[in-house]
């Protein structure tokens, strides 16, 4: 792939794997169907190694990653590119998605931790297929404006919300799960959106989270 491929009237995003499993055909599916949007599918390590010298101009990084402790230090190989790539978020003012799991990258990193406004990202539980009703907290933000709230089979964590530098958009009421589930906030030069959910096919295709995903990619990049 050469830059000339990202030089496209469509919101381009990198969309960045690794450290969890997940369905490869729906995860591709879900965004392959979300209009007006370019969407490269990659894991961490071909990101970071940017062979093609194209992160920079992606309008979106979007992180479904979830590699533990903290990233590597004096190693060789591809594991020595993701902590300079990585250090660098924010800095070009290109948007910033932490979808799903995402935001239990690096749970030990303080970068990461600063990224998402979380500083304790240890989770006290987690716990799968729960019927969750989302509200909306925010219904003036452009994410989520006009949006009903609505519910959805997901998987949900218990653990610490995010902090006071951040504007939650979306909230959950039950017992077994934290109750943000979406929030912004800004990072050096970049907008940051923070979604909690995302687990699997049942997730990705509830029309409430595609709506969400779709916007906040859209807002990510500051096209709305």
């Amino acid at each position: 792939m050469s830059n000339d491929r990202l030089n496209t009237d469509k919101t381009t995003v990198a969309v960045i794997t690794g450290g969890h499993a997940f369905d490869v055909p729906a995860f591709r599916a879900l965004f392959d169907s979300i209009p007006n949007t370019d969407c490269y599918i990659q894991h961490l390590e071909n990101f970071s190694a940017d062979v093609g010298e194209n992160a920079v101009h992606y309008d979106v990084l979007l992180f479904y990653t979830m590699p533990r402790g903290v990233p590597p230090e004096d190693v060789k190989g591809p594991q020595s590119r993701i902590r300079p790539a990585l250090e660098q978020l924010g800095e070009t003012g290109q948007g910033i998605f932490i979808l799903h799991h995402g935001i239990l990258t690096y749970q030990d990193w303080p970068f990461f931790s600063d990224l998402v406004d979380i500083s304790n990202r240890e989770t006290d539980s987690v716990h799968f297929n729960l019927s969750l009703p989302i509200a909306v907290a925010n219904p003036d933000h452009p994410i989520t404006q006009g949006v009903e709230p609505w519910e959805m089979i997901d998987e949900s964590y218990v653990m610490q919300e995010p902090g006071e530098n951040s504007n939650i958009l979306l909230t959950c009421d039950h017992p077994q799960s934290m109750n943000a589930i979406a929030w912004t906030r800004t990072s050096r030069k970049s907008r940051v959106f923070c979604f909690q959910s995302g687990h699997d096919n049942q997730t990705y295709t509830n029309p409430g989270f595609h709506t969400i995903l779709e916007r906040g990619i859209q807002w990510c990049a500051g096209k709305i």
